[in-house]
């Protein structure tokens, strides 16, 4: 199985809230399933996982920054593609902050233009109440333990700091 390394990123607005996109597949592979997931993507070739973030968060959302700072959380998981390739997924999170909720999505890829439907600026409360697939399945653990919750990420007292 083929590895696929991607940087993903957990964004916070100044507000305290969460940026994730809803992604629905028409067709392929994964035509039918719909979840909210973070910005990021694969690695070009030779890029590392920061530059690859810093790459997608800026293709993604508009926003540029200078440094993404060291990984926040991890994952690896065997993955389908759109294409129905079996890939294995090894995924590094950086946590950055937004200046704004504001997003310039003229960079978009095709392939996010037509999968990804919509964004949302999460609360903590309404990820901890949301009945819908969230991608990562730990993102409020990955937040406490970036440091962005405190308090129990699943108790609704947590707040963002």
């Amino acid at each position: 199985m083929r590895e696929r390394k991607s940087a993903r990123l957990l964004v916070v607005s100044p507000a305290g809230r969460i940026l994730l996109f809803r992604f629905s597949h028409d067709q392929g592979a994964l035509r039918g399933t719909s979840y909210w997931a973070t910005p990021g993507g694969a690695l070009e070739d030779g890029e590392t996982f920061e530059a690859a973030a810093r790459r997608e968060l800026h293709e993604e959302t508009g926003i540029e920054i200078l440094s993404v700072g060291l990984p926040v959380g991890y994952r690896d998981f065997p993955m389908c593609m759109p294409d129905g390739e079996r890939v294995e997924a090894r995924e590094q999170y950086f946590c950055v902050r937004a200046q704004s909720e504001n997003l310039n999505r003229s960079r978009w890829t095709a392939q996010e233009v037509e999968v990804i439907r919509d964004h949302h600026w999460w609360t903590v409360s309404e990820l901890q109440s949301t009945e819908e697939r969230v991608w990562p399945e730990r993102l409020l653990d990955m937040l406490h333990e970036a440091g962005v919750i405190t308090g129990d990420p699943l108790a609704k007292q947590s707040t963002v700091r």
